[in-house]
């Protein structure tokens, strides 16, 4: 494996921290701050929100970056932002830090993708990019349950020192082993941004957006959900979202080889509607210790199998716009997570049990299943494209 992948690789283990650990600390960060759970879950969307403005926003200012240099930037933001939030006296600056943080998220996930596929040997450009990604899925497996433990039985903010550590490793090794790629032709902005007026393109940001926010639905209040409905002791969620993590790690492979046996579109469609009954399941089922158990790793192989075949819609979609496309398919991803926090919430705020959020979850994966059909419909008009 290339040294310069494993550095990608760590920024999406950044990452990936950075954004799930929040999940499994909501009850520490509420209690010290004094605020409510759903209030709490409101630092979630801040993330998302610094996510989606960020990615466009940031690719654009630095298209005509040496890549190397770009991704120093970013991997420099993704350190110092997430130390702001050891230091936050208030819930008001913590939010602030929240959304700095997901600034550089789709970004550096935008200019990774193209630089490990720039990296990769011919025929191997996919097999690169993944090597990112599983960066993000040992998040998921590894950092954010020793996340979730350290907030738990120490200090919260001790979780945000680790993700700064791993922030400055993720600099460093870009700046030991990234090679100095040449930056590409001066991007025509313009041009790029013809990418927003293709009809497919904003399906597929929808069906993004809405269908996989149902696994923030579920994810965003997945602590409460194990204390209080499946009655475990908080010391033990640390533990069990390794289940969720490993779920992932399971899924994102799994969703690859769907991705490449079969079209995307329908690939995607029957991935939204298996995570639209498993859903069902966790809000009738959770309540039993040991079926919660295998839910929580079922919905994280279902929620983290979409990832591939909707990459997959965006790229065919984005020819010579890859980059901004990227990027902006992480804001996608982030809109669900702000969409899945803000909207599982409400049934909260009501008094409803925290099994509710799934129902949520359910409602939007159905929408999305919803504009994949409108997808697959529009594309059959337009013979020219490549098969979705």
């Amino acid at each position: 494996m290339k040294k310069s992948l494993i550095a990608l690789s760590l920024g999406g283990l950044t990452i990936g921290i950075t954004e799930f650990v929040m999940m499994g600390l909501l009850p520490d960060i509420a209690s010290d701050m004094k605020v409510t759970i759903p209030v709490a879950g409101y630092l979630i969307s801040a993330y998302a929100l610094g996510v989606v403005i960020g990615a466009p926003l940031l690719v654009i200012a630095g298209r005509n970056y040496a890549p190397k240099k770009m991704l120093l930037i970013l991997a420099l933001m993704l350190a110092v932002f997430n130390a702001l939030s050891i230091i936050a006296p208030d819930y008001n600056i913590l939010f602030a830090s929240r959304f700095l943080s997901g600034l550089p998220h789709g970004a550096f996930f935008g200019v990774g993708a193209v630089v490990a596929s720039r990296l990769a040997d011919k025929g191997k450009e996919a097999q690169a990019i993944s090597i990112m990604f599983a960066g993000l899925t040992i998040a998921n497996l590894i950092g954010v349950p020793i996340g979730t433990y350290i907030g738990h039985h120490f200090i919260w903010r001790y979780t945000f020192v680790l993700i700064a550590i791993v922030g400055f490793l993720t600099l460093l090794a870009i700046y030991l082993w990234m090679p100095n790629l040449e930056k590409g032709e001066s991007v025509n902005m313009k041009t790029q941004l013809q990418f927003f007026k293709r009809t497919e393109a904003w399906l597929i940001i929808g069906i993004t957006a809405i269908g996989f926010g149902g696994l923030f639905a579920w994810i965003s209040y997945i602590a409460p959900l194990l204390i209080k409905v499946s009655k475990f002791a908080p010391e033990d969620v640390s533990t069990i979202l390794i289940l969720a993590g490993f779920g992932m790690v399971v899924g994102n492979f799994i969703g690859g080889k769907l991705a490449d046996r079969f079209s995307p579109a329908p690939t995607t469609l029957a991935l939204l509607l298996v995570m639209s009954i498993d859903l069902v399941l966790v809000y009738f089922f959770s309540s039993h210790q040991y079926v919660s158990l295998f839910l929580t790793f079922l919905t994280g192989a279902i929620s983290f199998s979409v990832i591939a075949p909707i990459q997959m819609l965006m790229i065919r979609t984005a020819k010579g716009a890859e980059m901004i496309a990227s990027a902006s398919l992480q804001g996608s991803f982030n809109i669900g997570n702000a969409l899945g926090a803000f909207l599982g919430g409400l049934p909260l705020t009501a008094g409803f049990s925290y099994a509710s959020p799934n129902l949520i979850g359910v409602v939007m994966s159905i929408i999305g299943m919803l504009i994949t059909l409108i997808l697959m419909k529009l594309h059959r008009k337009e013979v020219k494209l490549q098969p979705l």
